[in-house]
This record gives C-alpha cells, sequence and structure tokens, in this order.
C-alpha cells in the first residue's frame, strides 16, 4: 500500500487513493479498488470542489502536518470506469484543480456490511507518516449520494475545529430531555 521513495531529498509516501479540496478541508478519500472513490471525486468537482490528486497520492510530512499532491504527469486527469481517462481541467476549467493541499480529514469508503458507529460519537483515526488525522468512514450502497456525504463530513470537521461537535450536542440534549 505504501511505497517509500525521494523526491527533492524529502521522503514521500505514494497511497493509492484521491485527493480532493472540499471547502478548504482536505479530504482524503480511500478505499478497495472499484468503490467509486474517483466517481466520488468528479461529483465533487462538479460541485465547485477541486482536485488534488487521483488515483496515486503522494505525502510529503511538514512538521506535523501532513500534504497531497499528485504525479506532474497525471495532474488533472482522473480515471473513470466506463469513460476512461478524463481531462478536468478541458473539462471543467483550470479552477477545478489545485496542485497541492493539506490532508485534514480521511474518508474511507467501504462495502455497507462493515459495523460502524451511527451516531458519530466515537472518533476515529487514520495514521500516516506518524500524524493522526480524523477519520470517516462511508458505507458504499446504490442511491447513495457520496459526494454529498463527503461535503456534509469537511463541513462537519470545520465545525469541529471551531469547538462544535454535533454527536455530542444531541446526546446532551437527550440526557436533559430524559431528566426533564
Amino acid at each position: 500500500m505504501w511505497t517509500k521513495t525521494k523526491d527533492n531529498s524529502k521522503e514521500v509516501l505514494q497511497l493509492h487513493g484521491v485527493l480532493v479540496d472540499v471547502s478548504g478541508v482536505g479530504v482524503l478519500i480511500l478505499g478497495r479498488s472499484g468503490i467509486g472513490k474517483s466517481e466520488c471525486a468528479l461529483e465533487l468537482i462538479m460541485r465547485g470542489h477541486r482536485l488534488v490528486a487521483d488515483d496515486m497520492v503522494w505525502l510529503e510530512r511538514v512538521e506535523d502536518r501532513v500534504y497531497g499532491f499528485g504525479s506532474k504527469q497525471g495532474q488533472g486527469f482522473m480515471e473513470i470506469r466506463g469513460l476512461g481517462i478524463v481531462n478536468v481541467e478541458k473539462l471543467f476549467g483550470v479552477s477545478a484543480l489545485k496542485p497541492r493541499k493539506r490532508v485534514h480529514l480521511v474518508v474511507e469508503l467501504v462495502d455497507p456490511e462493515e459495523a460502524l458507529d451511527r451516531t458519530g460519537l466515537e472518533k476515529h483515526f487514520f495514521e500516516v507518516m506518524g500524524v493522526r488525522l480524523p477519520l470517516k468512514r462511508i458505507p458504499v450502497t446504490p442511491g447513495r449520494n457520496l459526494s454529498a456525504i463527503v461535503e456534509v463530513a469537511a463541513r462537519s470537521f470545520l465545525l469541529e475545529e471551531r469547538g462544535y461537535d454535533a454527536p455530542r450536542e444531541f446526546k446532551r440534549l437527550l440526557e436533559e430531555a430524559e431528566e426533564e
């Protein structure tokens, strides 16, 4: 899964996934081959967000942060099953691309039979290059709008960074109602 290499004297890791800038949040989308990572990213681009890298994401640690980027040769291209290779810049314009982005959040697309926390009270993390990143595991089923779910995950991340935690707030309200 990981490949170590040297790029301009810095250690970088290569990971199979997609990196998208969603409302300023660097979202690394992971999951098994064929689960829909690129299709989800394409939908996000169509919603006005920006592609950083598709298929192979290069990660680099700078202090306590992780940044991601794509290969120079593959920049702006995506492979969409059934269509083949598409050029994002030609289809959507240069504003649909971002060359490099800090990774803030990891979203793993998983098969629906995997057990998941339905409340969001449990916090999960993905550790990469010694940095712990928040992890959201999203089950993929027919008809789910994954891009909308990833967009909400990014917005929720921003709220959590500002100190608001919706699951904890909901739990508090339920506990208050039980006391009445």
